[in-house]
């Protein structure tokens, strides 16, 4: 597990290179990848979304494509289209930047509800139905979609559908002065992704992607995890709770971070920082909580304090 954290530790090194002050972030965005989840950045623009994105796919040599969400989008724009070719007489099929190990669907709020559902299928299942036929992504598959959670005109809110398919949802934010300080001084003469080196394979990720699911989660550590997801269904403030797909989100979630902390349990504080990040773009809130301007992570951060701590067995801290 040692050696596991250390090859984790390398591509998180890697990637503050270009993304400075973040590494909750970074951890957090691996931990989505390593679970084969997917992550929504939620954040103004110029705060480094992109550039996280880039870092990642380049430090695990992995291909990088980059979708521009526009209200002319069309799905096959994303997953790809047949082209009929004059020479050959027969169609050949083009494949769509989905086709790619690490993509960026940059603004996906700005481009219209049946181009966004054109990502369902790829989010959930890992494959893209293109004229009737099933076609596998290749693997490692990891989307990181943004949008500007500020401007609203002419956007169109991800479906509730959609959100459920994200394992988290994150914010960069401003950086600290000194932090934009070294930024300054690290983009001076060019921006250090230019020097990027790839530090981990592809067949790496895929290899720690199934050593994940031996990571062991003690059986109250589940009933934890239960506990919060029912108490967010019973909440006042809430409409909709957390649905079972958020309850399974957030046990991969766990056992991803305790690997990357360089265990191969679970412990309850694993769940407790997850939480927030996992779980509160799964809740729809009620008209008078909206109206309060009650926020989803206050409801997940009442509802840990409700929540009863289980304790773990000994033999496992030793």
């Amino acid at each position: 597990m040692n050696e596991t954290m250390q090859r984790i530790a390398r591509v998180i090194e890697n990637v503050e290179r270009v993304v400075v002050g973040k590494r909750q972030e970074i951890e957090l965005s691996l931990v989505a990848l390593f679970a084969s989840g997917h992550v929504l950045l939620e954040d103004v623009p110029g705060v480094g979304k992109t550039m996280l994105v880039k870092a990642i796919a380049r430090s695990l040599g992995a291909d990088f494509k980059r979708i521009q969400f526009t209200p002319d989008l069309l799905p096959s724009d994303v997953t790809g289209v047949s082209i009929y070719n004059q020479k050959t007489q027969q169609f050949e099929f083009r494949p769509g930047p989905i086709m790619a190990n690490v993509v960026l669907a940059d603004e996906i709020n700005r481009t219209s509800p049946k181009t966004q559902s054109a990502l369902l299928e790829a989010l959930e299942e890992g494959s893209v139905t293109i004229e009737g036929k099933s076609l596998v992504l290749s693997k490692p598959f990891f989307v990181m979609a943004t949008q500007n959670p500020v401007e609203y005109a002419g956007t169109y809110p991800l479906p509730e559908a959609q959100l459920d398919r994200f394992l988290f949802r994150l914010q960069l934010g401003y950086p600290k002065p000194d932090e934009e300080l070294d930024v300054l001084k690290r983009l001076e003469k060019q921006h250090p992704i230019q020097e990027l080196s790839p530090v981990m394979e592809t067949e790496e990720v895929i290899q720690l992607q199934e050593e994940i699911k031996d990571v062991f989660v003690e059986d109250n550590v589940k009933a934890y995890i239960v506990e919060i997801v029912n108490l967010t269904r019973k909440h006042q403030k809430v409409e909709l709770g957390v649905s079972p797909r958020g309850s399974i989100a957030m046990m991969k979630a766990a056992q991803a971070y305790a690997m990357i902390q360089g265990r191969d349990y679970v412990i309850p504080d694993d769940i407790k920082t997850l939480a927030p990040f996992a779980l509160s773009h799964r809740l729809i809130l009620t008209a008078e909580a909206k109206m309060s301007g009650t926020d989803h992570e206050e409801i997940i951060h009442d509802v840990l304090q409700q929540a009863k701590v289980p304790v773990i067995r000994k033999e496992l801290l030793t």
